[in-house]
């Protein structure tokens, strides 16, 4: 209960706040636009789903073996690989690389599932330094935020926003509302620390089982100056992110940039697959790969909603969602919002927890048609509804059954006992159309934004009397 009051408070906090609905809406039809030109053929962008979706859940139907098969290519070809059921053994991992390396600073690339491990907060325990290089990423890192979009960080801030926030972190820079100029301010601030740190960390966009593979997509040159410059490089990852073959690679990434951002290819694409080499003149001198679970694999276990698992991290089921487009997403109160944040978040984190996410939709469908991997969105959303107020949850998991009101369920049993008994059935309509004045005018939460629902002054059969037809 106490989730759902914070939610609802992070939600009106949202609505009443003018400039950031209105960041939100010309940036989403801005990314909604720009992906639609960059699929001008419907057919050929079906095709590549239907592809892209295949890829995807032939990786899931294997994962146990393409796991063990992409850590035995990645110890050949040099990569150790570290295995974290938990964020808190992911978090080790990393801290006991940094320790063994005596290391104070790192340089992160973006990545979702250091956000998801709270990597920045836990180092920084440690007296670690740790700096965000992905603009986006830096920009929200200077305001104290966590990310409010999976692919775009700081979606949520206007460029006055970000100046005043350079203005106050650094006073000696000229303050400008430019674009360019900022960028190239924040651009002058980060070089300098690739060349102090001595270890770099990123995110994984693919990893390829069939090489031992460690794929990087991104626009900025900042993932490519965090895993060559320091000479250790580690790498974090979702378990769910491996894919079978290197074959599979270029129809993912003709679906990712452009239903991300609109691209038809991002700016850099790099491929990682051991140290430096002898002879090599750039690259790190160690590449580290931690693979986290954290619940994931308690998704995999179920057939349904696993599908969830095949999702490439684009933010397309954001952008088209008006739901996320109105509240941002910041009110979801997790790592990844959205519509793939509310079917994901809950699973992992527990339906008692998260279950309000799943309800913060319409259930309209935009961001199911809009997934470049097909994930039927919508239905896993109905199925997570479901599961929390089921009467027979096979365990405990996930909060299952977390939600269920043994009120509300006796008004459903009656009604479908009424239903089930015409007589009944009809005494009560009839009841019900010669009562209706007794009716209130406010039903909950239904009525805050709604009027209550009229009842007909006579029922269905009377009418139908009326006009000559008689009951069969």
């Amino acid at each position: 209960m106490q989730q759902k009051v914070e939610f609802e408070q992070r939600v009106h906090k949202a609505l009443s706040d003018s400039q950031l609905r209105q960041n939100f809406r010309s940036t989403m039809d801005g990314l909604m636009a720009k992906r639609s030109q960059a699929f001008p053929d419907k057919e050929r962008l079906e095709k590549l789903r239907l592809q892209g979706a295949q890829i995807r859940a032939n990786a899931l139907l294997k994962l146990p073996e393409l796991l063990e098969q992409l850590e035995e290519r990645c110890t050949a070809n040099g990569i150790r690989v570290h295995w974290a059921e938990t964020v808190e053994q992911a978090n080790q991992a990393v801290l006991k690389i940094m320790q063994d390396h005596n290391a104070t600073n790192l340089i992160k690339g973006k990545s979702m599932v250091s956000e998801e491990m709270e990597l920045n907060h836990f180092l920084e325990q440690h007296g670690i330094e740790v700096l965000e290089s992905d603009l986006g990423e830096f920009i929200v890192q200077l305001a104290g935020e966590p990310p409010s979009h999976i692919v775009a960080p700081a979606i949520h801030k206007s460029r006055q926003d970000i100046a005043r926030l350079f203005q106050e972190k650094f006073p000696d820079i000229p303050y400008s509302e430019d674009v360019e100029t900022l960028t190239r301010s924040a651009r002058d601030i980060l070089r300098r620390k690739f060349y102090e740190a001595s270890i770099g960390l990123s995110g994984v966009n693919f990893a390829v089982a069939e090489t031992g593979t460690i794929c990087l997509v991104e626009n900025e040159g900042n993932g490519r100056m965090c895993t060559t410059i320091p000479d250790v490089h580690i790498a974090v990852t979702g378990i769910e992110k491996v894919v079978e073959k290197l074959s599979d690679i270029p129809p993912l990434m003709e679906l990712l940039p452009r239903s991300a951002t609109g691209q038809h290819i991002t700016t850099y694409f790099n491929m990682i697959t051991s140290p430096r080499k002898e002879g090599e003149k750039d690259g790190p001198r160690e590449v580290h790969l931690v693979l986290l679970d954290n619940g994931r694999s308690s998704i995999y276990e179920d057939p349904e909603l696993m599908e969830s698992l095949r999702c490439i991290r684009c933010g397309a089921c954001m952008n088209h969602c008006p739901v996320y487009a109105r509240i941002g997403g910041h009110a979801y109160g997790t790592t990844i919002p959205g519509p793939i944040g509310s079917v994901i978040e809950p699973q992992k984190l527990g339906l008692d927890r998260f279950g309000v996410l799943p309800t913060a939709s319409t259930l309209c469908g935009a961001c199911g048609e809009a997934c470049p991997v097909r994930i039927p969105l919508p239905k896993l959303l109905n199925r997570l509804r479901f599961e929390q107020v089921r009467d027979d949850p096979p365990d405990n998991t996930m909060g299952k059954g977390s939600q269920r009101s043994i009120r509300e369920s006796l008004v459903w049993n009656l009604w479908s006992w009424a239903n089930t008994h015409p007589a009944l059935y009809r005494l009560g309509c009839l009841f019900l159309t010669r009562l209706r004045g007794l009716v209130p005018k406010q039903l909950g939460v239904w009525t805050r934004v709604r009027k209550a629902p009229a009842i007909a002054p006579k029922t269905l059969h009377e009418l139908a009397r009326e006009m000559g037809i008689e009951d069969e």
